[in-house]
């Protein structure tokens, strides 16, 4: 690809202008800066128009999520720190447990999840075992 040059260096920079000129193309500018306000103004109202037909066909908005974000009483880690004391688990059972005792997720890998709280809370939680973990 080809250096560009810059305007200083090309001959035909803003620097070379009249004021005369400079105050030319600043109204140019302007001119077409109010176009596109207008144009923006044009899509912002398009784009209204069709996120009310989509909520009347009761379509989400919500930017691409699988589903509605869960909402639980404790945190992942609270829970765990719950189901595992005075117990040793693998990363399945634990997160099988923390769900049986009403944790919710919507989450398509949640013994991932699991696995990183292990690791991330090493204080909290105690390897025992590869893939084995009990509350510390």
């Amino acid at each position: 690809m080809a250096k560009r040059r810059s305007e200083s260096s090309s001959g035909g920079g803003l620097a070379e202008l009249s004021v005369a000129e400079l105050q030319a193309e600043i109204a140019r500018r302007e001119k077409g800066l109010t176009k596109l306000r207008r144009k923006r103004e044009r899509l912002l109202k398009n784009l209204a128009d069709v996120e009310a037909t989509l909520a009347k066909v009761g379509a989400s908005l919500g930017g691409g999520r699988r589903g509605p974000r869960m909402r639980n009483d404790s945190s992942l880690l609270d829970a765990l720190i719950q189901v595992l004391t005075g117990k040793t688990m693998s990363v399945t059972e634990a997160a099988e447990a923390v769900q049986n005792a009403g944790y919710k997720t919507s989450s398509p890998n949640f013994r991932t999840i699991v696995n990183q709280c292990f690791i991330a809370n090493k204080k909290k939680f105690k390897r025992v075992s590869r893939g084995n973990y009990t509350a510390a």
